[in-house]
């Protein structure tokens, strides 16, 4: 992927404020388009440093995804792997999969951040963002109760986490 291409495509789109277009642009070229997708539309932004964007629809029915206007303010290996994270929601919350547990979809949304097991296409995430969503993949997880059904599924993705969390870690301390 040529990314500086890329990235003069999206300041063009951001440029002439044509923010929902950038992002329909992005999911295409990174292949994260679904059937259960109805669009995207904007969100109130959180705060200029802040980005959060949500997968919207009840579950069966079709998604539409909520992105803030600031969108393309941010780096965009993050903004392809939040885009991916709710483009797996789209696809959980569809009538083929239906995962109705919250907290098993964000783990597995949080997970694919890391792993990239759903859209090996989209790049890999710096290692403080790692730390940062693998952080948040945990709390989830443990959300989901102890030695429940749920977490026995996920312990091996769990013990994955963590090593990963720990090789970053330990990376950090040797530098």
């Amino acid at each position: 992927m040529n990314y500086e291409k890329l990235q003069f495509n999206l300041n063009a789109y951001k440029e002439t404020g044509e923010i929902l277009d950038a992002a329909r642009f992005l999911i295409h070229e990174f292949d994260l388009d679904d059937e259960n997708f109805l669009g995207f539309d904007f969100r109130e932004e959180l705060e200029k440093n802040s980005i959060l964007l949500t997968a919207n629809g009840e579950i069966g029915d079709m998604q539409e995804v909520m992105i803030p206007r600031n969108l393309l303010d941010f780096d965009l290996i993050l903004v392809l792997n939040m885009l991916a994270h709710e483009m797996l929601h789209v696809r959980q919350k569809s009538p083929k999969m239906m995962i109705m547990d919250k907290n098993e979809r964000e783990w597995q949304a949080y997970y694919e951040m890391l792993f990239h097991i759903n859209f090996p296409q989209i790049p890999e995430l710096s290692d403080y963002y790692k730390n940062f969503f693998g952080e948040k993949a945990l709390i989830y997880y443990g959300r989901m109760g102890e030695g429940s059904e749920l977490q026995q599924k996920y312990a091996e993705q769990k013990n994955e986490v963590e090593k990963l969390l720990q090789d970053i870690k330990n990376k950090t301390n040797q530098q």
